[in-house]
Formats: structure tokens, sequence, C-alpha cells
């Protein structure tokens, strides 16, 4: 399945989580393996805590911190930073599927990560299953 991202800030993460557990849903896998994938260079996808919205804002303040917007980058678009994040964090996740329910942890979620937003973006999941 393919879905749309709407972000609308430089820098955000979204909790996509409620629209992999869909894919995974609609899948009809009950045990296997669901594969996110964000197909951009400029963004990515994680999985950490969701319960408490100040994680979000912290873990952004530090990437925007050791990797800043503007720092003399040679990458004539002007977004390098946001490049170099979307490395650090990555472009897939690879999350269990036990009994057609993602396998998460009880305060983990699945986070959509832009680095070089506002844009409208693509999250690729597909769901395999087991044997």
């Amino acid at each position: 399945m393919i879905f749309n991202v709407a972000t609308t800030g430089q820098t955000e993460l979204v909790d996509v989580s409620a629209l992999v557990q869909e894919a995974v849903e609609k899948s009809g896998v009950e045990d296997g393996i669901c594969m996110v994938f964000v197909p951009h260079t400029t963004a990515g996808v994680t999985i950490n805590e969701n319960a408490d919205p100040s994680v979000k804002h912290d873990m952004l303040k530090v990437l925007n911190k050791i990797i800043p917007w503007d720092d003399g980058y040679r990458h004539l678009e002007g977004n390098s930073a946001a490049h170099v994040k979307s490395t650090l964090v990555g472009a897939s996740e690879n999350i269990a599927v036990e009994n057609g329910s993602l396998v998460l942890g009880t305060w983990q979620g699945i986070f959509f990560c832009e680095f070089d937003g506002p844009r409208n973006r693509k999250l690729y999941v597909n769901v395999y299953k087991s044997g």
C-alpha cells in the first residue's frame, strides 16, 4: 500500500502507526513481517516512544543541534542537513506481525520523519506472510 503523508513543518515527526496497522489488516496476513519504506532522500522512518509528545520534540531538537540547517554545505539545493538526517535515521523499518497486529512495545510508535518540509510525501507499506 502507498499512503500520502502531508507534513507541515521543516522538521517533523508524524505518527503513522495507525496507517501501518491499517495496511496490515487490509493485507489479511496474520503472521509475518511488515516493511515500511520512505522513498525520499530528505525524509525517513523510525520507531520510538509515542506516549509522550515531548519525545518527538526532543529527538528533533537533538538532530537539529548536531546537524544544523546552515553549516557551509556544498549541495546547491541548500538541504544537505536533511540528506544527512535521512541517512542517519534510515529509510525503512521492518516490524513483526503476529495475529494480524504489529509487534510493537507498549510505548512504541512508527514515525514518518520529515527533514525538508513542508511537503507531500509517500509512505510504502508491504506485508509479507511467514513461511
